[in-house]
């Protein structure tokens, strides 16, 4: 609101000085006039920079909080999520998603109304000054509207593909980075290479449409502009003559039409930026409105879990026409030890899954200790049962962070128990740094089997009441 008030602020004092001092001969008050004049700019200078910095403020502010919703939101998803979308995608939705909609508050709806005020102010004193130069200068504006409505369209098909090509790319290089060394082992680079240059081509195509456009409708803004300075002067040199209108007004309105198209041209430009904006925001609000987490109704939360395990008459299935498991029942008691042998794809793993809730059941039902596993909180109910994966995936960080997972109430002393039940204290001890040891990503810094036995010493640490072996022989 200041700054819209002080745009007109400089034309009407240099038409004021114009017409009154510099005309009249009277160059006394010109100093002083220059000194009002550079005050006024500094004032709003110092304006537009509190402007400025406030509103990106804002805006880091709010994508900040924003990702962490995302993020929030993505954690307690059902892993049917995670096969259906590639893991690049979330990440797009998390970063870029996320910081395009920052650009609108930096560059968006504030900056718009903002712009929208000055207009407004440029507009009533033009008006106040000399309605028939100002309705000579509007006279192009139909010009420029019709000018942006193309140049909107253009632009928002050109944003809608690029957004699409980004996850794309996301996507891709996420798999096949994770993934290099089958790339390797299989003489995949050079195809790899192909597809990449495929969805990198498509992404740079969107760019340049969108390129394009603003190619275009820049140096059409600068003609419409023009034309309006050519009109004011055309009918204002006539206006001199017949005292229609001073040439002060004159010099005014030629510096009101730059400060009128300078605001006009960048909400054009801002108004795409919104729809940038909007367009990730879709796709942001579709992950924050998808309801797909487990269902954590579960009140029961017992001082001691023995560990009978009992499933009855489960049925599942990933697609409906492909089931899994059709009415397995068995039963584990507390202290025995089961093995559970099958083909591949006969749904051992799908087991474990459904012992932990990381999928709801179709049919049936599953006990542990006589109580259904739905009753059970379900952060209690996953701690009491430890699991050790075949394909272990260790995080970038040290040994301990990965024993532990950041959890604050398990000490070293618990975690040196668990190693030497299992034998690989002595192991670890060998390490540079011992149980601070650096991990690579994906634990790329140990074999195998050294990352299953730190996965098993995982899984010993918390103590759980039910310990689950997926191939882990």
């Amino acid at each position: 609101m200041v700054l819209a008030a002080l745009s007109p602020l400089r034309p009407y004092i240099l038409k004021i000085v114009t017409d009154d001092y510099i005309l009249k001969f009277k160059y006394a008050y010109l100093g002083k006039f220059a000194l009002l004049l550079l005050l006024l700019l500094i004032v709003e200078t110092v304006v537009k920079f509190l402007f400025i910095y406030r509103i990106n403020q804002l805006g880091q502010q709010v994508i900040r909080d924003l990702r962490v919703t995302v993020l929030d939101k993505i954690l307690h998803f059902r892993l049917s999520y995670f096969n259906e979308t590639p893991v690049g995608t979330a990440v797009s939705r998390t970063i870029t998603d996320v910081e395009t909609i920052n650009d609108i508050f930096s560059e968006g709806m504030i900056a718009v109304l903002a712009d929208l005020l000055t207009i407004v102010a440029v507009l009533t004193v033009m008006f106040l000054d000399n309605w028939r130069l100002t309705l000579i200068s509007l006279s192009v504006f139909p010009l420029l509207l019709i000018s942006t409505y193309f140049f909107k369209e253009w632009v928002n098909k050109a944003y809608q593909m690029e957004r699409t090509q980004i996850s794309k790319l996301y996507a891709f290089l996420q798999e096949h980075i994770s993934g290099m060394s089958l790339v390797q082992l299989f003489n995949a680079e050079r195809k790899t290479s192909a597809q990449f240059t495929t969805i990198n081509a498509d992404l740079k195509k969107a760019n340049i449409n969108a390129i394009w456009a603003y190619a275009i409708f820049f140096p059409v803004v600068e003609f419409i502009s023009s034309l309006g300075i050519a009109l004011i002067v055309w009918w204002g040199a006539h206006g001199v003559l017949n005292q229609l209108c001073t040439i002060g007004s004159l010099f005014s309105f030629i510096l009101y039409i730059n400060l009128l198209f300078r605001p006009l041209r960048a909400v054009a430009d801002k108004f795409n930026t919104l729809q940038r904006g909007m367009i990730a925001g879709e796709r942001i609000l579709t992950i924050l409105e998808t309801e797909n987490h487990t269902i954590d109704n579960g009140q029961i939360t017992a001082p001691v879990i023995k560990g009978d395990v009992r499933f009855d008459q489960v049925s599942f299935a990933y697609l409906p026409e492909h089931p899994v498991l059709k009415s397995v029942s068995f039963e584990v008691k507390a202290g025995e030890t089961i093995a559970i042998v099958g083909a591949t794809g006969s749904g051992k793993s799908t087991i474990i899954q459904l012992l932990n809730r990381m999928y709801d059941l179709q049919t049936g039902k599953i006990y542990l200790d006589n109580v259904l596993i739905e009753d059970y909180q379900l952060n209690f109910l996953r701690s009491k049962i430890g699991v050790v994966l075949q394909d272990v995936f260790l995080f970038s960080g040290s040994i301990k962070d990965n024993i532990v997972l950041n959890n604050p109430d398990i000490s070293l002393v618990e975690i040196k128990k668990a190693a030497n039940l299992i034998g690989l204290d002595s192991f670890i001890e060998q390490l540079p740094g011992a149980y601070d040891f650096q991990v690579m990503e994906r634990g790329q810094s140990l074999s195998l089997g050294q990352r299953q036995l730190i996965s098993f010493i995982r899984a010993m640490v918390f103590n759980p009441a039910v310990l689950v072996m997926d191939e882990a022989t």
